[in-house]
């Protein structure tokens, strides 16, 4: 009698414990990052640069699937600054997400504070400002998520990790380069590259006969970037937050906004090699080189230079049709990737967004399917939530190009909630473009040259597509995605050229149900920021 009722009191402490372990909350990462000027030389010449906690880049975010993370932005610029979070999904909240159709600038000498989870996300991400054009001038930075413990990677463990930030530069500041698009003007070619906020030499150091993963991001404004390692192929292993197929690679390009991670085995002759970072589609072509060290090396690297791509597109587009999803691994939860039978699933709605040059007032501006988005004083989302008329209007640009000029607007597609949509994206220019999408995460199934049409469906990946956040659009040519829109919310979906983005190239998507619940959306923040026809609300 006696055992049998310590039996049940231990039954019942264990009851308690497994309780305890289902509601204990998710781990905390609270961050204060002070915004100011500073001065460094990243081609060789001194310039004004944003710093966060006197550094440049950005002080890195190293974090686990499910992480809560706070971070208090305190503002010292001279004027009005706002960080996104690029990648992130942002479960059930765009509140968070840090650009202007959602948020009110944080004013100059003040601060706000963000708080938001990695809900379900793993792999390699960003973040930078997204006001003007503080983003050329610094206050970027990595965000990279690691998998719980108890989740299996597809992979061998690597010995340790590399991040790798690559970017364009220019030597003029950020206003010096808003004074020239405001005035009608393009930006020129860009001076130079920059790996990890330096021009050449910044080092990796590494032990012979180990494995390194190499987390690569593209941080640049514009311009799309081969990668390569002298002696040194890489396994393509994660694609923004999706586990790929390890593939085999000499060299990979990395178009804007764009992310990957790799494995390098290190198996060479103790020495320095090269690694090396070129401009696509550009002439001429801009190079920069970084150094992989073997531990004890004595040796310098050496030229030649291993060579990568120049202007090859169709090079670059049968490369992007090898980066396939992984179905039999695990996400950031332990269910297969696979599961997801995205091509099984009905299309309710085709977006086929053309973008395009225009002359607006004699400017230059750049336009989605005839409107050329400019924002508003009142961010879209606090219009939304408090229902301001005369702010936006749905479905104010239309599902498919029109004829006729361009002209300046707010243009916003309404979206129901759980709608699986198709999306194309038809370039008319004679330049690359990159596209990004907050909030969710899309299949990439078809890449073309010349006009998309409906029989391009054809063609598309039905099967394994790539997840991922950011796509590349060829020079006149079409790319098309298939997303699940379950992500309640105003959600920004931009051109990735921040110029063209600044002169109108980006609209939004409202994605929304009138189920008022927690499940679906957080209500807006206690610190929100009102502003514009919100700010006395």
């Amino acid at each position: 009698m006696r055992e049998a009722v310590f039996l049940q009191f231990l039954l019942g402490i264990l009851a308690c414990f497994i309780v305890f372990c289902a509601n204990a909350e998710d781990p905390y990462r609270d961050y204060t990052w002070v915004v100011t000027y500073g001065t460094r030389a990243p081609l060789g010449v001194y310039q004004k640069v944003i710093l966060i906690n006197n550094q440049f880049p950005g002080p890195p975010i190293e974090a686990v699937t499910n992480d809560n993370i706070i971070i208090n932005v305190i503002n010292q610029l001279d004027e009005p600054f706002l960080v996104t979070w690029h990648g992130i999904k942002q479960r059930r909240t765009s509140w968070q997400d840090g650009v202007l159709g959602t948020n009110c600038p944080i004013p100059p000498h003040s601060n706000w504070t963000y708080k938001f989870q990695l809900k379900d996300q793993i792999g390699t991400f960003m973040y930078y400002p997204s006001t003007l054009l503080h983003r050329a001038i610094g206050g970027f930075g990595a965000l990279n998520v690691m998998q719980r413990s108890v989740i299996s990677i597809p992979y061998p463990a690597p010995d340790g990790e590399f991040t790798v930030l690559v970017g364009d530069w220019y030597n003029a500041g950020d206003k010096a380069l808003k004074e020239r698009l405001d005035s009608g003007l393009g930006l020129p070619l860009p001076d130079g590259l920059l790996i990890n906020g330096v021009r050449r030499s910044y080092t990796f150091t590494g032990q012979r006969g180990k494995t390194y993963k190499f987390r690569i991001t593209n941080v640049g404004i514009s311009t799309s970037i081969n990668f390569r390692i002298q002696g040194h192929p890489m396994t393509l292993i994660e694609v923004e937050g999706s586990h790929s197929l390890q593939e085999l690679y000499e060299s990979i390009d990395i178009h804007a906004g764009q992310s990957v991670a790799v494995l390098v085995e290190l198996l060479a002759s103790v020495k320095d090699y090269y690694i090396v970072a070129s401009t696509r589609f550009t002439k001429p072509i801009l190079t920069t080189t970084g150094v992989l060290r073997y531990e004890g090396s004595h040796t310098p690297a050496s030229l030649p230079l291993p060579i990568g791509p120049t202007f090859q597109v169709h090079w670059s587009m049968k490369q992007a049709r090898t980066i396939r999803t992984n179905l039999t691994a695990n996400a950031a939860r332990p269910n297969p990737q696979g599961s997801f039978h995205y091509g099984t699933i009905k299309v309710v709605r085709t977006l086929v967004l053309a973008n395009a040059k225009a002359k607006i007032n004699g400017k230059l501006r750049y336009a989605v399917n005839g409107i050329s988005y400019v924002d508003p004083t009142t961010p879209l989302k606090l219009a939304d939530w408090f229902n301001i008329p005369g702010v936006f209007k749905l479905n104010s640009i239309k599902d498919v190009p029109t004829s006729g000029p361009a002209v300046l607007g707010v243009s916003v597609f309404g979206i129901t909630l759980h709608d699986f949509v198709e999306i194309v994206f038809q370039n008319t220019e004679a330049a690359i473009q990159s596209w990004h999408l907050d909030g969710s995460s899309f299949n990439v199934v078809g890449y073309g040259s010349g006009q998309w049409k409906p029989d391009s469906r054809k063609r598309y990946n039905l099967v394994d597509a790539i997840s991922r956040h950011t796509v590349q659009v060829y020079p006149t040519s079409w790319t098309a995605i298939l997303v699940s829109l379950d992500n309640k919310g105003m959600w920004n979906l931009r051109s990735q050229d921040w110029s063209k983005r600044y002169l109108g190239q980006q609209c939004y998507l409202r994605v929304w149900s009138n189920e008022k619940s927690l499940f679906t959306e957080t209500g807006i923040p206690p610190n929100a920021l009102r502003c514009g026809k919100a700010a006395h609300l």
